[in-house]
């Protein structure tokens, strides 16, 4: 039976565009290269806020912010119907370096959001560099492995087919119409197609978008194990931020490297990143990491998605380029999709997102 919808790409934005549109009734299909949620839904730390929102413009800090206020429903929904939790948790964080603190707290209190001047061990007793912070009391986290696993068991429950090891290799067009899409599991088709496929949407696209202006950026991570409740707010220094789990897992991340496809780690960055994590929390000069990965995020200028429509083909969409914010733009732009292909009002201006070029 063909389907309404075949979205590429079985990562968080793909999967919470499927989400969207099958609780509008629609019939979908996920075509995932390789495993869901495999990629950099996986790999990233899932702090649902901007690191430093008053150095970023207003169409990213406007969808995250939007995003971060969907989310507490969201993942009850999730948990409720999938018994999965995603762990989401309000956390809150500490900026450590801030080069402008008034400017910051004037930022947040423009925008409403809760912020104030402190002494740092007052949140975190063990922080190294002690001193003066910023305390984001409302920031919230979520465990995005845990996160696409419950995303992707809610959508079996809905029905929805999930085709992994389907590496989308053509699209193919007839006119202004997108008709299928071949894979090495075989030709789909469907009446509307998304792509969604994060550092790799400008390879499905092909010669559709031969400009687009999203590449691959590694990331890479270290991951540490201590003592539940050692660590208790996301903490952010210097670049490098600290994430604390439920369980006691503390991630420390991330590189910023434009390496094409290599998602290989190097040792040099992990020495790096530890250095730079004991500094911050010294207890974890004494512990080796239990865990070094890397991800590849979906680069964009200004870290501005793409939430649109192409522009000469009517029935293929985009909804890609979330770059270090995939995990925390993924409710609202599986929202601002779903208004735009369902021709329904959107919640702000969403021209910031239009098709580049």
């Amino acid at each position: 039976m063909k389907a309404d919808f075949a979205v590429i790409g079985g990562g968080v934005i793909g999967l919470a565009s499927v989400y969207e549109l099958a609780r509008q009734g629609a019939t979908v299909v996920v075509l995932e290269r390789g495993g869901v949620g495999a990629e950099s839904s996986w790999a990233g730390g899932g702090i649902l806020f901007p690191l430093l929102p008053w150095d970023y413009g207003e169409p990213v800090t406007r969808l995250t912010r939007w995003s971060g206020r969907l989310y507490p429903e969201w993942v009850v929904e999730l948990q409720a119907r999938t018994g999965i939790d995603p762990e989401y948790r309000v956390s809150g964080m500490v900026v450590l370096d801030a080069p402008d603190p008034a400017g910051a707290l004037a930022w947040c209190a423009a925008h409403g959001e809760p912020a104030e001047r402190v002494e740092v061990r007052r949140v975190m007793p063990d922080c190294g560099p002690g001193g003066e912070g910023l305390w984001l009391p409302a920031v919230a986290q979520v465990r995005n492995p845990r996160l696409v696993k419950a995303l992707a068991r809610r959508l079996e429950l809905e029905g929805v087919r999930i085709v992994e090891r389907a590496e989308a290799s053509r699209i193919h067009v007839a006119g202004n119409r997108v008709t299928g899409v071949e894979t090495p599991r075989g030709t789909f088709t469907a009446g509307t197609y998304v792509v969604a496929a994060g550092a790799w949407s400008r390879i499905v696209l092909g010669e559709l978008a031969p400009t687009l202006p999203i590449a691959p950026v590694r990331g890479q991570m270290l991951l540490f194990k201590t003592d539940p409740g050692r660590l208790a707010p996301i903490v952010l220094r210097h670049g490098v931020y600290l994430i604390p789990r439920g369980d006691g897992h503390i991630l420390a991340g991330s590189t910023l490297e434009e390496v094409g496809f290599d998602k290989g780690t190097t040792p040099a960055v992990a020495a790096r990143l530890h250095a730079a994590a004991a500094e911050i929390f010294p207890p974890l000069a004494a512990l080796r990491p239990v865990r070094h990965w890397a991800g590849l995020r979906p680069g964009s200028p200004g870290n501005v998605p793409v939430i649109a429509r192409h522009p000469s083909v009517e029935n293929l969409y985009l909804n890609s380029g979330h770059f270090r914010y995939g995990v925390t733009m993924a409710p609202g732009s599986a929202r601002l999709l779903g208004n735009l292909l369902a021709g329904g009002e959107q919640p702000f201006d969403v021209s910031p997102y239009r098709w580049p070029g």
